[in-house]
Parts: structure tokens; sequence; C-alpha cells
């Protein structure tokens, strides 16, 4: 017993001295104190919000942005675009259009349902309609690459409708 109380005291002495040097307070009445990402003594910040809440980041990483959006879903065995997706593929046009050293590569997924070839097929079909709306709204062809996947990368690896639905898609990977 008293071995065991000797091999505790450290872990326990150790841990309270850790645990004191962790600090929750402020500095200087600051609300977060170094390190919290709202700024710090040498005013730079960790959070990609300005200081009035306004985005100051990538606007491809915005939340707020359409831009944020960069799964487009499709139906069973079509590459159809669904009409709730024209409005972000056309706000991700306009940033390629005015972003001419952006590079897009659109990856084309499948579920499980069908041949591997086929699947391959219609993954590149569905990663090809992307493509020819954003070369339709002004996208220089030179931005854009396609790659298929077919259903070899599923995000649902669930073999029932809901994990299906997530795993027909094409996803936009700005390089």
């Amino acid at each position: 017993m008293k071995i065991l109380r000797i091999l505790l005291l450290p872990l326990v002495v150790g841990m309270l001295v850790l645990s004191g040097c962790s600090s929750t307070g402020t500095k200087d009445g600051m609300e977060g104190g170094a390190g919290s990402g709202m700024g710090s003594e040498s005013g730079t910040s960790t959070s990609a919000a300005g200081g009035a809440g306004k985005w100051t980041g990538s606007p491809l990483d915005d939340p707020n942005s359409p831009l944020y959006e960069k799964v487009i879903y499709f139906d069973f065995d079509t590459a159809e675009i669904r009409p709730e997706y024209v409005d972000t593929l056309r706000a991700h046009a306009e940033y390629l259009v005015n972003t001419p050293d952006a590079r897009l590569v659109i990856e084309g997924h499948c579920d499980e349902r069908g041949s591997r070839e086929y699947n391959i097929a219609l993954g590149e079909r569905r990663a090809n309609s992307v493509k020819r709306f954003l070369e339709a709204e002004g996208v220089s062809p030179v931005q854009l690459d396609t790659v298929s996947y077919g259903e070899e990368r599923p995000v649902n690896p669930g073999h029932n409708e809901a994990a299906w639905a997530q795993n027909r898609r094409a996803e936009l990977v700005y390089q």
C-alpha cells in the first residue's frame, strides 16, 4: 500500500501543477486573453473574423458564403444538376471568373449500386456536368479539371438510401 502511495504522489502533484498553469482569466481587462483568437498584445489575430465580426479570410472558408458549400448532390442514376445547386454553382463561377489564378478539381462520385465501370462513367458525367455549367457561366476551361472516383470514396459507408444519397455527389476541390 505504501508503494502505491509513493507511485501516485508524483502523478497527483504533476496534475496539480499542470492544472495550476492553465488560466481562464483575462489579461489587462480584455475578454479572451492571449491565444483566444480575439487578438493579443502584438495585434495579431488567429480568427478570420475581424473586430466587427466581418469575415477577413478566404471567401471559400466563410461559413456564411455560398462558396462554403462545395458539394453538389445528384439524384439516382443521373448527372443532371438539381435546381437547388444553381445559385451555389453560380457563386463558384463568379469567384473563378474574378480569381483567374484559382484552380478547381471537380470530383465525381457515385453510390455503390452498379458495376465499378458504370459508376466510374457516371461519376465522370457528374463532374463534366458541373464543369460545363461553370464554363457556361464564363469560367475558363484552363481553371477546371475533372476526375471520377465512382463508388471508391464514399462519404457514408452505409448500405441504405440515406447513405447512397450522400455518396451521389460532385465535390469542388480548390487547388
